[in-house]
């Protein structure tokens, strides 16, 4: 079913149906009654390195939980032909994690500054000072895995539970859920039990950020 349309357009159309109904392609495919994984980039291609199509029974299941008819779904796989950006998408800075653990690259509220860096397409959000990044390291298994892309929003207020990126004095940068934070100390909570929880004090947090989307 490509309707002469290519491997990555309807991929990329898929992708931007997620985004529309605020998911990632892992929500989008749980959300249809699929595998979570069925939409992960790894299985977009086989083992072998040849290209893999969404089958037609999973399209169909993800137009019917989406309520999103087949015309749309053209529509959108047209778009991705035509190089237009999918709707409720904006364009944002990626900044590697080294680059976030390098000065330059953040002003003290931990906003971003400067330039140089490659810009993805992401959900379009109210904080035109969003950005995101690049998931390194395994701290954050099972929830994120290495080469995720979080976008985080310096802006929005953030609260015990939530997913947060935090960056310390000395220029190391934490992608944690904010635990308690009382007597002037942040705990900073490892979503893999095999790491160690962080307890940090205040003063020595330049910032701390909400993780707002993340594509898995």
């Amino acid at each position: 079913m490509t309707h002469g349309f290519s491997h990555s357009q309807i991929w990329l159309a898929l992708d931007a149906l997620a985004v529309q109904h605020g998911l990632t392609p892992s929500g989008l495919a749980r959300t249809a009654g699929l595998d979570p994984t069925a939409f992960n980039k790894s299985k977009r291609v086989t083992s072998n390195g040849r290209p893999r199509w969404p089958s037609t029974e999973s399209l169909a299941k993800v137009l019917a939980a989406t309520g999103s008819s087949l015309d749309e779904f053209v529509q959108l796989v047209s778009r991705t032909e035509a190089g237009v950006p999918p709707a409720g998408r904006r364009t944002i800075p990626l900044i590697g994690f080294a680059q976030a653990g390098s000065g330059g690259f953040f002003d003290d509220g931990g906003f971003p500054v400067g330039g140089g860096w490659e810009e993805i397409g992401a959900p379009a959000v109210a904080d035109e000072h969003a950005y995101a990044l690049e998931i390194s390291g395994e701290s954050m298994l099972p929830v994120y895995r290495q080469g995720d892309i979080i976008v985080v929003s310096p802006a929005a207020s953030v609260r015990r539970g939530d997913r947060v990126v935090a960056k310390t004095r000395e220029g190391e940068v934490l992608v944690k859920e904010l635990g308690r934070r009382a007597g002037g100390e942040a705990e900073l909570i490892s979503l893999n039990p095999a790491f160690v929880n962080r307890v940090l004090r205040e003063e020595d947090i330049l910032w701390i950020a909400r993780v707002i989307w993340a594509r898995q």
